[in-house]
């Protein structure tokens, strides 16, 4: 598929408001997305009233249906009663949600876990005020804001279902896991132009219905196609290196866990962040499977709640394509070129496992390696003249040859 020009931006915001209600005992209003930073202001006015009884929201949602959710297991068993009495209350639109809890930020918390859990929830906006009641009998109700009323949810609905069915279905019953997610990565990022001005940038339907989004929209995509194809994904957000609000995804592969970032295998997000790209790349897979020490280097995760270590490369997209290097030798990395050459293919990458191994093999391959190869290319095609381009990413311990065959 044609891969169209993008453009930038990648924010997410934790924004708090708070003000005084009329005799209500404690206010709490705190708006959550991904926009733009906010300082946050809270305040909380308390004051004890007597209740009549508590018309807490009814739970239809099942203790099997969440259980398996990354962020509610983050919860004690006291705190997953709220959680579910809010997924069924966002679930119906409901315009006033009462919980069993008397804390209001804690309340909003869970809220923020259950729209991270749930990908398909694309008619919240992340923007709640909690109000927490102390009396008889302790209780907060919620009060979302929604960016569509329930008929046009049910239409939004309809109208991505063609396009995940569409894209699910090419997914061979037999894919292993690792399948799965090269798939899914590849679908993003082929299908979906990175644009801070789309509308519903923070949610799946700027993906389905408009093909243009943001982090948000890009990794919430990814965590609800995986799910629908029986893989473990989370939706994990933090800051970039360069400080900046990001989203990503940890997921579950053949046992191990991993984190991948469909946004960054985008190389004209990168471009836009100020990199040069080679207009020849199509994908970048830094990030399709890379543990801890890879992701560090450029992202930190919030910490609102308890990651499981990443601690394997086994599944990294470089190193099930023999593109990865743990040790360098000169006569091999040349051998795997000539192998792209004979196949007539692109790119060539040395995708090495720490800088000091970079560094070890950066200049025999600058001065040699490519030049060898250069001219096996040459002779086999019966060339006078070899053209190449070249990317250099001392960032990623990483080297990227493209060859013209013509």
């Amino acid at each position: 598929m044609k891969k169209r020009r993008k453009k930038t931006g990648c924010l997410h915001t934790f924004v708090a408001l708070g003000g005084f209600l009329c005799l209500i005992i404690a206010v709490l209003s705190i708006s959550y997305g991904i926009g733009t930073n906010v300082d946050v202001v809270k305040k909380i006015e308390k004051k004890l009233i007597m209740s009549d009884k508590v018309p807490y929201q009814e739970v239809v949602i099942s203790e099997e249906e969440t259980v398996q959710k990354f962020y509610y297991q983050q919860l004690e068993e006291e705190e997953r009663l709220v959680y579910r009495e809010i997924l069924d209350g966002i679930r119906e639109n409901g315009k006033e949600i009462y919980v069993h809890t008397s804390d209001a930020e804690r309340a909003n918390a869970i809220f923020q876990y259950i729209l991270k859990d749930y990908p398909e929830i694309f008619w919240c906006d992340g923007t709640i005020t909690a109000t927490s009641y102390e009396g008889e009998e302790a209780y907060t109700v919620l009060q979302p804001t929604y960016s569509y009323s329930e008929m046009a949810k049910g239409i939004m609905e309809e109208e991505m279902a063609s396009a995940i069915e569409e894209c699910l279905v090419q997914v061979p019953e037999e894919s292993s896991e690792y399948q799965k997610i090269l798939y899914v990565y590849e679908y993003i990022v082929n299908t979906v132009d990175y644009d801070m001005a789309a509308p519903d940038n923070q949610n799946i339907y700027s993906v389905f219905k408009h093909q243009r989004s943001v982090c948000a929209g890009y990794s919430k995509a990814a965590q609800y196609l995986l799910e629908r194809l029986g893989v473990f994904c989370t939706y994990v957000t933090g800051t970039t290196s360069t400080g900046q609000n990001h989203a990503w995804n940890l997921v579950k592969c053949d046992g191990d866990y991993y984190y991948v970032d469909v946004t960054w295998g985008d190389p004209v997000f990168q471009e836009a962040e100020g990199e040069e790209v080679s207009q020849l790349q199509n994908i970048s897979y830094d990030y399709m499977l890379c543990n801890d020490e890879e992701l560090l280097k450029s992202h930190t995760p919030d910490t609102d709640a308890q990651f499981p270590s990443c601690t394997k490369m086994d599944r990294n997209y470089y190193v099930m394509n023999g593109m990865y290097y743990d040790s360098y030798d000169g006569s091999t990395a040349l051998l795997k070129m000539k192998d792209v050459i004979a196949a007539k293919g692109n790119p060539s990458v040395l995708k090495f496992a720490n800088r000091d191994l970079y560094n070890q093999a950066h200049d025999d391959v600058f001065q040699n390696v490519i030049k060898a190869a250069a001219q096996d290319l040459a002779e086999k095609y019966g060339l006078t003249e070899v053209r190449y381009q070249y990317m250099d990413e001392p960032e990623n311990n990483k080297i990227t040859i493209y060859w013209q065959y013509e």
